[in-house]
């Protein structure tokens, strides 16, 4: 593993992984591993995949999900097309729940406190992630590490989809949460990502829509969680169109980083919103 990284007044670490095809790398990617140690049970996992209009879409992620994944959590957003219909017809075992309200972040909090595995990975259903790269992630949650992002910024990761407004959008965001945790990420608005549902209370979600990724990796850094960042390659969305607004869903995302930031005081809640 090499650029690894140790804020010096912050409890968490950043590892910046340098995968290769067999998932291995030197012994400083198992900071909790000890030679001689037997190796533990092997981890269950659960894959939520929020969706909603993707039926044409299912068919190329499903295919791909590699058989690390012990459970696929399909969570429909209102879809008016076949989308639970086809994902049980390519994958007669998924589960499919119906988020509470709407948008991305209310889909992804839903499928995680459905998910019954011992480690939860998150992806789109637009293809734009490729499911093969799921064991990358797992190896380093079954390595010593709590919570692993993907980047498209570091070496053996990129971006087939990103436009200039987004790349500039991405950067900026990206400077503000490292100079605001004193954290060295690479990427931050990338939706693939992987964590212990152990440490789901600790990462407080609350928020409902994109903005919902930025609030995972703010708390996972402000809770002194140990995280990994992978690379990950980004695809052009198979079909259809995207939800996400790149500015006014930049500025939720720029308000959530100073609402969270350390010694800002909480946002409050509204009445009846979801924890």
């Amino acid at each position: 593993m090499k650029n690894t990284h140790y804020p010096t007044e912050h409890p968490s670490f950043v590892a910046q992984a340098d995968v290769n095809g067999s998932g291995h790398t030197d012994r400083a990617a198992h900071p909790l591993r000890r030679a001689g140690d037997r190796p533990p049970a092997r981890a269950t996992v659960s894959l939520v995949v929020p969706a909603r209009n993707e039926a044409r879409n299912i068919p190329w992620v499903f295919e791909q999900i590699p058989d690390c994944v012990d459970e696929v959590i399909l969570v429909d957003g209102d879809s008016v097309d076949c989308t639970v219909h086809m994902a049980t017809r390519c994958l007669p075992t998924v589960r499919h729940v119906e988020q509470s309200g709407p948008g991305k972040g209310n889909a992804l909090r839903t499928g995680f406190l459905s998910a019954t595995g011992d480690h939860i990975v998150m992806m789109d259903a637009d293809g734009s992630m490729l499911p093969g790269e799921i064991p990358h992630y797992l190896h380093f949650l079954d390595n010593g590490f709590d919570f692993v992002k993907g980047s498209r910024f570091i070496a053996g990761g990129g971006s087939l989809d990103i436009t200039r407004i987004r790349r500039l959008g991405n950067q900026v965001l990206l400077t503000a949460v490292n100079h605001l945790y004193d954290a060295k990420l690479t990427d931050l608005c990338y939706g693939f990502c992987a964590f212990r549902r152990d440490f789901l209370d600790d990462l407080d979600l609350h928020s409902s829509g994109f903005e919902i990724e930025t609030e995972m990796i703010a708390h996972a850094l402000r809770s002194g969680l140990r995280i990994a960042e992978v690379p990950s390659l980004e695809l052009p969305r198979r079909s259809g169109r995207s939800n996400l607004h790149a500015i006014s869903d930049g500025r939720r995302v720029l308000r959530t980083l100073l609402s969270e930031r350390p010694g800002a005081r909480p946002t409050p809640r509204a009445a009846g919103s979801p924890a």
